[in-house]
């Protein structure tokens, strides 16, 4: 008679490594809550630190070209930090002589802005909304309440004249250390070069960006207020100065950038003043902003549009007025200390990444594995990343 075999020890099938994908999803999503509770908390912080740092990023070509052609270290050094504090402090002067200014000339406003608020009372009643709707919407349309909502975005950016001792100081030092930047980085790509060819395009690209913006921007607000001398409308300095800040702010730029000028146009010559000087902002920026500067920034950026906007309202709400205008390059750095140091996610990057940045017909993962990150070769068989100041080389398909 058969005896029954031994009972065999039953073998589990083997789990997946590593925790499940939803588990993965929810600790991530708390850190990242946490992560920005703490950088609202910072604000004070981050705000002006990435400003000297974005500062120094943009002007640090100046030494690096002052040292190809033979000028030492010890004159070239000097010479960016007094470019770095010469931007930030006629800067910070313009804007608390401005946002000065505007304090001090809206309220002479105030009269035509109460005949204003009258007129528009009176024919609300003649439309039938009641007496408790009209006084509510007389006490919101006071200047009293107007005049902090102008000022907002140049009073906040000129809360940094509190900070101005760490920007200069912290700006000090980072033009000193940017001399080493280029060694830096290719030692980290003896390691990891994902990392430093993400670094090498986070620097060109926020370098493009705010280069080609900055000299846009600066043609627009002197468009502006020659415009706006020749119309009389008042204060013409100080809204071509806010159309130029505005100018960094992503698709709702404009509009901050164009309310307070329409509104005292309204104030001091009418309704057909307001309507001039609106239609020639439409113009000056359609033209400017939508058909020439695109064409010079490129796809320098690569953000998707909803990224961006969603980038300008995340980190405006996170650091105030300075986190709007500097929305881009604070997306940029996120998206490459998140996404582009990390060779598998690709999937990532192709949801952030515009439309003209996949037009190649690559997959973004198999962009970053390929050996297209910006190298150079220095003739001894080592490849090393190239240096910050130098625009990554243009991908090619490969043959076939």
């Amino acid at each position: 008679m058969l005896q029954p075999s031994a009972a065999r020890p039953s073998v589990a099938a083997p789990r997946p490594a590593g925790m499940p994908r939803g588990l993965v999803v929810l600790v991530g999503t708390a850190a990242a809550t946490i992560a920005a509770l703490g950088v609202y908390a910072s604000a004070w912080l981050i705000g002006p630190a990435f400003l000297a740092l974005v500062i120094v990023i943009v002007v640090s070509p100046v030494d690096q070209r002052m040292r190809r052609i033979g000028i030492p270290g010890w004159v070239s050094t000097p010479v960016l930090v007094l470019l770095v504090y010469g931007v930030v402090l006629s800067m910070a002067g313009v804007l608390l002589v401005s946002v000065s200014r505007l304090a001090t000339a809206l309220p002479q406003y105030a009269p035509a802005a109460a005949d204003l608020v009258g007129t528009l009372t009176r024919a609300l009643r003649d439309l039938g909304v009641g007496p408790a709707e009209l006084r509510a919407t007389a006490s919101s349309l006071e200047i009293g309440r107007i005049v902090p909502l102008i000022g907002a975005l140049l009073a906040g950016l000129a809360g940094l004249a509190t900070n101005l001792v760490f920007v200069l100081s912290l700006m000090l030092f980072l033009s000193i250390e940017s001399s080493g930047a280029g060694a830096r980085i290719a030692a980290i790509g003896r390691d990891r070069p994902h990392i430093a060819a993400a670094l090498a395009r986070f620097t060109w690209g926020t370098r493009r960006f705010l280069v080609v913006t900055t000299l846009f921007g600066l043609a627009l607000a002197v468009l502006d207020t020659v415009a706006l001398v020749l119309l009389g409308v008042p204060l013409a300095v100080l809204w071509g100065l806010l159309a130029f800040i505005t100018n960094y702010i992503p698709y709702v730029g404009f509009w901050i950038g164009v309310l307070p000028p329409a509104v005292l146009a309204l104030l001091s010559g009418g309704w057909q003043l307001m309507l001039i000087v609106t239609v020639i902002y439409l113009v000056l920026n359609f033209v400017v902003t939508s058909l020439v500067q695109p064409h010079f920034i490129g796809d320098a950026v690569g953000l998707s549009v909803t990224v961006t906007f969603l980038g300008l309202v995340f980190w405006g709400w996170l650091l105030g007025p300075v986190g709007a205008v500097l929305a881009v390059p604070l997306t940029l750095l996120t998206k490459t200390l998140l996404v582009d140091t990390d060779p598998r996610a690709g999937w990532a990057n192709a949801l952030l990444t515009s439309s003209a940045g996949l037009r190649d017909g690559h997959p973004p993962d198999e962009r970053h594995t390929r050996d297209d990150h910006p190298v150079r070769g220095d003739g001894d068989g080592e490849r090393h990343p190239a240096r910050a100041d130098e625009s990554p080389p243009q991908r090619t398909r490969p043959a076939g």
